[in-house]
């Protein structure tokens, strides 16, 4: 993959990380990378381990766990905030990346982060599809 291709890619990667809560779809991201979609899809893999759509998700999942510490929204409210449309399939990635259902985070993460600096929370809390083996 040449240095070009890479600042393309960031560009698009940097778009989802901006415009997570917008409807973006992978022919979208790909026009901002300058490339077609099935070509887009295949570098960014290569370049980043994981699908766009899954790391738009998994930024949108960060972005949820936020708000759910915050605790002023519901768990729909904050589906339609990060750019979900869908609470089954939000609350399912939610499960999936976090571990445990957007309620269950709400309710534990709510008073455990409330004293807790904002960018040690989000540090700690980062969605992750790699899990550590626990001993």
């Amino acid at each position: 993959m040449t240095p070009e291709e890479l600042a393309h890619l960031r560009r698009a990667r940097d778009l989802m990380d901006r415009e997570y809560a917008r409807p973006l779809d992978v022919p979208a991201m790909a026009r901002a990378a300058l490339m077609s979609p099935a070509h887009f899809s295949r570098q960014f893999k290569l370049a980043y381990g994981e699908t766009p759509y899954n790391y738009l998700m998994t930024r949108r999942i960060e972005r949820a766990q936020a708000l759910l510490r915050r605790g002023d929204l519901s768990v729909t409210e904050v589906c339609v905030e990060v750019g979900c449309t869908s609470l089954g399939s939000f609350s399912t990635r939610f499960t999936e990346l976090v571990g445990e259902s957007p309620s269950a985070y709400r309710a534990r993460s709510h008073e455990a982060m409330a004293r807790v600096p904002a960018c040690y929370a989000k540090t700690a809390t980062r969605p992750s599809r790699i899990r550590e083996a626990r001993g």
